[in-house]
């Protein structure tokens, strides 16, 4: 497995793979016509916007030069967050790759850009009742801030989501 970083060229290909990720992992927690109803073109503009303005901070890895994964990352968005905390925006894995060691690699080469970019931790928000993530999350050395719980509304459902965070180093 390849990991690298990500093209204009693979931008359609993330799309694809974020949305359909979203309708599987998302299913039994927002509701069927929300996640019926992402747009991949949406998404496709959003990750183009992402590697013309932070290039290098969205990376894919590539398995048989298919795009079966994804991180995004950058300086923590949180507004009380300390100057040296990045963030993951997001990391997502092919289903049909899930537990074959991709998010794994894709946190560990985004960890190593994040230390080198100087970055002494590095948050990311996660949905409450994603257990499969919050295992992942957990594995890789995060842990919640019990402070940050929030609740909103998405897709005509009530959620929760969690910060984690960890040191870098």
């Amino acid at each position: 497995m390849e990991i690298r970083i990500a093209t204009f060229e693979d931008c359609r290909a993330i799309a694809e793979l974020h949305v359909h990720v979203w309708q599987h992992a998302y299913r039994d927690i927002l509701p069927e016509h929300y996640l019926a109803a992402l747009s991949v073109s949406e998404r496709e503009a959003m990750w183009r916007r992402m590697v013309e303005l932070e290039p290098g901070q969205l990376l894919v890895a590539c398995a048989a030069g298919e795009v079966v994964g994804f991180v995004a990352f950058g300086a923590s968005r949180d507004e009380e967050a300390p100057i040296d905390r990045a963030e993951i925006f997001a990391i997502y894995v092919n289903v049909a790759c899930w537990s074959m060691g991709a998010g794994r690699l894709l946190w560990q080469q985004a960890r190593q850009r994040i230390m080198a970019e100087g970055y002494k931790s590095v948050s990311l928000w996660v949905l409450a009742d994603n257990e499969r993530a919050l295992r992942f999350y957990e594995h890789a050395g995060f842990a919640v801030d019990p402070q940050s719980r929030k609740t909103f509304e998405l897709g005509g459902a009530i959620v929760e989501e969690l910060r984690y965070v960890r040191r870098v180093g």
